[in-house]
């Protein structure tokens, strides 16, 4: 009778352990077959180097998804502070996320400063404008020039200090025009509605209808950092977590730098 009972527990055991067993496989299957998309606001002149990124993380992650909404950091850092749903900003100016840090939106442990950028002079391909450089701008034949709208976009606010920096902003302000953002400002120069434009060198180099006329001193305006974090309230911590250090791999860090940021 004892054996008889010892056995009956033997059985109700290994009973036990193989619905634990099952359940455990049950829920990893499920985390794997969850979909997950996770909503990234990136500053508009990282938009061709995400998009490959995109394309290789979703082709590795097929249960992730990447939702990108591109914009100017200014206007997406407002977004994210009036409470969008946001689970990465990729910011292209160092204090729009350093805001959100500070209002208590973003961790300083789950951000980092991960690439650099250069500020450029363009004109239309056929330049028809005697610039040669950033001081001929002041030249009597330029009528109108484009930048960002400094209070807003992070290239404009750079573009407006180096013309100080350079003693330059009082002759050129009655030539401005502003732009919504660094890509409309390229629109500009593209077609011709401006003479000149002042955009990031990342920008410059992914069209063929401008000339790249001169780079701009560096030192002539605060340094131009892309810092990325996670956003405290994603509801998707793990999987942006997991897509953060994606970014700052080798293979990720090597789209950036083919399409001219300069990393670490």
């Amino acid at each position: 009778m004892q054996k008889y009972s010892r056995y009956i527990g033997i059985v109700l055991m290994l009973f036990i352990i193989a619905g634990c067993t099952s359940n455990k496989q049950s829920n990893i299957s499920l985390a794997n077959d969850t979909s997950i998309e996770l909503t990234i606001s990136a500053a508009v002149s990282l938009k061709e180097s995400l998009e490959i990124i995109q394309k290789k993380y979703e082709a590795d992650n097929p249960h992730v998804k990447l939702k990108f909404n591109y914009g100017s950091s200014g206007s997406l850092q407002q977004q994210i502070s009036q409470g969008a749903p946001v689970d990465l900003f990729f910011s292209a100016a160092n204090d729009k996320f350093q805001k959100l840090i500070t209002e208590g939106i973003i961790t300083p442990d789950d951000g980092t400063t991960l690439l650099f950028n250069e500020l450029v002079v363009i004109t239309p391909k056929e330049n028809a404008y005697p610039i040669k450089s950033l001081t001929d701008l002041v030249h009597k034949e330029i009528d109108h020039i484009s930048i960002g709208t400094p209070e807003t976009v992070p290239a404009g606010k750079y573009a407006k200090e180096a013309l100080e920096k350079s003693g330059l902003w009082n002759d050129l302000e009655p030539k401005l025009v502003f732009a919504k953002d660094v890509r409309q400002v390229l629109s500009y120069v593209e077609t011709a509605n401006v003479e000149a434009g002042i955009v990031y060198k990342t920008d410059a180099l992914i069209s063929d209808k401008i000339a790249i006329i001169d780079t701009i001193d560096s030192t002539t305006h605060i340094p131009i950092e892309y810092p990325v974090g996670i956003v405290k309230h994603s509801q998707n911590y793990e999987a942006a977590k997991q897509f953060l250090n994606y970014l700052q791999s080798i293979e990720a860090i090597e789209v950036f730098e083919e399409y001219g940021f300069i990393t670490q």
